[in-house]
């Protein structure tokens, strides 16, 4: 007898379990809270059908008490938003912000005060939830238990990457069953049974660790958190929130690239006004020709980023209009094995060959900034001590953007703790995303911007910190360069509905020479096939510039190959990166995309022009686009840029047609996309 007031009190629990939901403006999805056999779950339901079946929600700490079994659920508060707001710069000038919110708070039944809150907001595009674990003290996270418990799983189709591994974020993209996916890094986009597409991610990754996810059952994905060097997933001291949960919903896989879901969970610009000093454009490099082995990073006789060089690559830009030269190799520690040397980098001291006050002053002249570099090999620790002097040198050469760089394989990126021991750490780990922020607001305090390679992945921070100009952060054009298996003609159809959900990506778009010898002295550890040139025709090269959105986009192949195609460069030249709004028209994971953006009025730029861009994977197709985004009532020259009758990657990339027509919103062009082939569009206003 003694056991029946436990069994009474569980059995009455259960029976009066609580669910309290909340529905997105349009009332398309409901997401609901609930206390089902006293855990606290969740569950998501888009048009009538789940999607997202009862869920875990919860933590496990070090030493504290857990926070998910024996939980009831309470609302604490709703609310509501219907607001716009502006983009310094993006895909869209303009950002519709609105949404529900729900507020509920989960409680021990046996210690009211092991509680934690969670916030729901559901936006007609998805949904944001958010933790808050008041705490009077330190905690010690050791799993986050988040489940995303998708329905019919047997059924959906994943596209995905490794989660923590070897390469970062730099990995072709797998298309396998649901229920195939292992350690998949985030975004993960799955297409479900019934065709819903639906986008797991996260939103303001800040003082946390970043998220993969793990299939532990069927079609159940669990959060695994990026462990710091400790091995603990995260340390908190007192009350905190979590990076929000994000889960992007769509009938078809375009609604997916149209969604702000994760930049509407950041909160606003931090910076003030940063018209003054941000400025997006496009830029050429001391870059491509080290990949070719043209040039060094190193010191020595093909050293690249000499003076001499330099200038020359600024007249080049000036002749033709772009706004700076990234030079990389400049200052000392690339000699030797500068990947393993992260210690001997300097971020202030020029090699002999490279003068930057006569580089900057030259630039001065003609109208071409210096756009500086920073790699750090994953020396976190040599980095900061140098940073401030690092930013003070250029912010007094005049410089306005910085590249940086963090390649360290195998995730052992090098900071020292307090005692001075070296230690190693995730891209991804909770001090290294610190890092990352701090490098950026420290930045902003000498009005420097900050493209990021080899970063921690975008959860749209940009919103907050407008000076995050770029990432990398996934897997770029230099693996086409020879001296690794090429990127295959599916990479780009599978970026734009994966990677490019979250931000901005300097992909570095624009060879022009696709024949170029292959890398000497053995490359079979990279995956080199027979098929050795980049696997795309140059029309591709010429789409990339709508389809990867960066607010900074390089024209990445060497002066003179452009020099040498002056036709297809003008589609290069001509195309902003700067918008006003931006509309993904057609597409299909990992198969084409078709996106459509229109200026944004600025400096060259007239703000009645509209570009579109399409890029197919290796199966030739022909699309039909209706030009119904174009403005009413304008009149267009369609300057078309498309694969030739003879473009062939693999034998004849450089066939390209270049047609003119008048178009308006009433018409539809068909345009065939050779295979690995592309489009670009220039819609010029009469």
């Amino acid at each position: 007898m003694r056991y029946w007031p436990i069994l009474l009190t569980s059995l009455s629990l259960n029976a009066f379990a609580t669910d309290i939901s909340v529905y997105s403006p349009d009332k398309n999805i409901k997401f609901t809270f609930s206390d089902t056999d006293d855990l606290a779950k969740y569950s998501v339901e888009y048009k009538g059908e789940t999607v997202i079946s009862p869920s875990k929600l919860g933590f496990t700490f070090e030493t504290a008490k857990p926070m998910y079994r024996d939980f009831n659920v309470k609302e604490i508060s709703r609310d509501q938003q219907d607001t716009r707001w502006e983009q310094p710069w993006g895909e869209d000038r303009i950002v519709e912000n609105k949404y529900n919110e729900l507020t509920v708070q989960f409680s021990d039944i046996h210690d009211a005060s092991n509680k934690f809150n969670v916030t729901a907001r559901v936006y007609n595009d998805g949904i944001g939830f958010q933790y808050y674990v008041p705490s009077e003290g330190p905690r010690a996270i050791t799993r986050e238990l988040t489940e995303f418990t998708l329905v019919d799983s047997h059924k959906a189709t994943a596209y995905w990457i490794p989660g923590q591994g070897y390469e970062r974020y730099e990995y072709l993209y797998n298309e396998t069953p649901l229920q195939q996916v292992s350690k998949a890094n985030t975004p993960i986009t799955i297409k479900m049974g019934n065709g819903v597409h639906v986008a797991i991610h996260e939103a303001a990754l800040v003082d946390y660790a970043g998220m993969s996810l793990n299939r532990e059952k069927l079609g159940r994905l669990v959060a695994d958190l990026s462990p710091r060097s400790d091995g603990i997933k995260v340390r908190k001291s007192g009350s905190f929130k979590t990076p929000w949960r994000t889960i992007q919903i769509g009938d078809n896989a375009v609604d997916l690239i149209n969604s702000h879901l994760s930049l509407n969970l950041n909160e606003p610009n931090k910076l003030g006004d940063v018209s003054s000093w941000i400025n997006p454009g496009k830029y050429i490099g001391i870059w491509w020709g080290m990949h070719i082995q043209k040039y060094t990073w190193g010191s020595g006789e093909k050293h690249g980023a000499t003076t001499e060089n330099t200038i020359k690559y600024m007249d080049f830009a000036a002749k033709h209009g772009f706004d700076g030269v990234l030079v990389e190799g400049w200052n000392t520690g690339w000699d030797g094995d500068w990947i393993a040397n992260s210690e001997l980098f300097s971020f202030t001291q020029s090699y002999p060959d490279f003068d930057i006050k006569k580089v900057t002053e030259h630039g001065k002249k003609i109208g071409v900034k210096l756009i500086g570099h920073h790699e750090t090999s994953g020396g976190i620790s040599n980095y900061e001590a140098q940073m401030e002097a690092g930013f003070k040198l250029y912010q007094d050469m005049g410089v306005e953007q910085i590249k940086t760089g963090y390649v360290a394989h195998g995730q052992n990126l090098k900071r020292r703790d307090e005692n001075g021991i070296m230690r190693y750490e995730f891209t991804d780990s909770q001090d290294v995303v610190n890092h990352f922020i701090h490098n950026v607001t420290t930045a902003a305090k000498y009005q420097l911007s900050i493209n990021t390679h080899e970063s921690v992945k975008d959860t749209g921070l940009r919103r907050t910190y407008p000076n995050w100009i770029a990432r990398e952060s996934a897997r770029g054009q230099e693996y086409s360069a020879g001296w690794a298996a090429p990127n295959p003609p599916s990479h780009i159809p599978y970026l734009a509905f994966t990677r490019m959900l979250s931000g901005p990506m300097d992909f570095t778009p624009g060879i022009f020479d696709l024949d170029y010898p292959s890398i000497k002295g053995g490359t079979e550890e990279h995956g080199l096939t027979e098929i050795m040139r980049p696997q795309t025709t140059i029309a591709k090269q010429l789409a990339e510039y709508v389809v990867i959105y960066s607010p900074i986009q390089m024209a990445a192949d060497l002066p003179e190959n452009y020099e040498a195609k002056p036709e297809p460069f003008q589609f290069i030249k001509d195309v902003p990166t700067d918008w006003e709004k931006s509309v993904a028209l057609q597409g299909e994971v990992g198969d084409y995309v078709v996106i459509a953006r229109k200026e944004k009025k600025h400096r060259h730029y007239s703000g009645n022009d509209w570009y579109l861009g399409a890029i197919t994977n290796e199966d030739s197709r022909t699309i039909e686009i209706d030009l119904g985004f174009l403005d009413e009532g304008v009149q267009y020259e369609a300057q078309i840029y498309k694969d030739g009758n003879q473009a062939d990657w693999r034998t004849n990339p450089y066939d390209i047609d270049i047609i003119k027509q008048k178009v308006d919103s009433r018409v539809k062009l068909k345009v065939k996309l050779a295979a690995a082939g592309g489009a670009a569009i220039r819609f010029k206003a009469l």
